[in-house]
């Protein structure tokens, strides 16, 4: 059996061939896959969500309703991507004019999670286990470990690779993990606390 066939894919959900469906993912209502796009096994896409061609998601990655992951986005293993979040990858679009060759990268690191409605710009990347506020607008990289809210989108504190907020003492408050912040960065290990 292929890992096409191990994957549930809704018979609303339209899979172009050839596709790379790892084991055990499940693609949902009225999502369309296109062919040349990679999606890793164990994964989940909500209803109504779109991967182009050339779009990679990693393994165990979670995407929400209504979320188009375009060529040129790259979501790592167990990345989370809550619904209607929006992902470009041409910076300066226009109509009448074809962009097809000017596709910006964007890379969402492992762990990370883009929250509803944010927008991640093309060209940037989310750094591993960050976590991107509801309705943010990312228009730089995203530091690994940072929470991220507003528009545009600023380090308002950081994340625990659990998915907790530390807390001023650098220490998780639930799997008790330690972080260090060195250079405006937050490193796993530290003994807590600036």
């Amino acid at each position: 059996m292929s890992e096409r066939e191990e994957a549930f894919v809704h018979p609303t959900a339209v899979v172009d061939d050839p596709g790379a469906i790892g084991a055990g993912t499940r693609i949902w209502h009225f999502c369309h896959v296109m062919a040349g796009a990679r999606i890793g096994s164990g994964c989940v896409l909500g209803q109504n969500v779109f991967v182009a061609a050339g779009a990679r998601i990693g393994d165990g990655v979670k995407v929400q309703n209504n979320v188009s992951v375009y060529e040129g986005v790259e979501l790592e293993d167990g990345v989370f991507v809550g619904p209607s979040a929006v992902f470009t990858n041409v910076s300066t679009p226009r109509a009448e004019v074809s962009r097809r060759g000017a596709f910006e990268r964007t890379l969402v690191r492992r762990g990370a999670t883009v929250g509803a409605n944010a927008t991640v710009v093309c060209g940037n990347t989310v750094g591993a286990h960050a976590f991107v506020g509801a309705g943010a607008v990312v228009t730089g990289d995203v530091p690994d470990h940072a929470l991220v809210v507003g528009v545009p989108a600023a380090r308002i504190g950081w994340m625990c690779a659990c998915g907790a907020r530390l807390g001023d003492d650098l220490v998780c408050p639930e799997c008790e993990a330690r972080y260090a912040e060195r250079d405006g960065r937050l490193e796993p290990g530290g003994r807590g606390g600036s």
